[in-house]
């Protein structure tokens, strides 16, 4: 996903030396595990905070949980709420509200 980001701005996909590897671990640890909508937006921002590419952290892992979203088959204007608080979830914007909502809406699906 990385690379495809960079190669679109033309920008070097390189993975970091202080994150890489721990976010690879965290990553392959888990992201095959069984898990909740927001449970998965809180993987794709811890990846996102320990910085495993030289660009486009935030990018790479809101992408990953836009694709967990639209695999939900959600009705379009619903998919777009769902995908813009994810997004907000995992760049680390997101007010208290919007992670309760989010919450909220995941448990909604189990």
């Amino acid at each position: 996903m990385n690379r495809g980001l960079c190669e679109a701005k033309n920008a070097l996909h390189k993975p970091t030396s202080d994150g890489h590897d721990a976010t690879s671990a965290l990553w392959d640890s888990s992201h095959l595990s069984a898990m909740t909508l927001a449970e998965a937006a809180t993987l794709c921002r811890r990846c996102h905070r320990m910085a495993p590419f030289c660009f486009y952290n935030g990018n790479t892992f809101a992408s990953i949980i836009a694709l967990v979203v639209k695999r939900l088959d959600l009705p379009a204007d619903q998919a777009f709420v769902i995908r813009s608080l994810a997004g907000h979830i995992v760049a680390g914007v997101a007010r208290e509200e919007e992670v309760k909502a989010f919450q909220a809406f995941s448990d909604s699906l189990t």
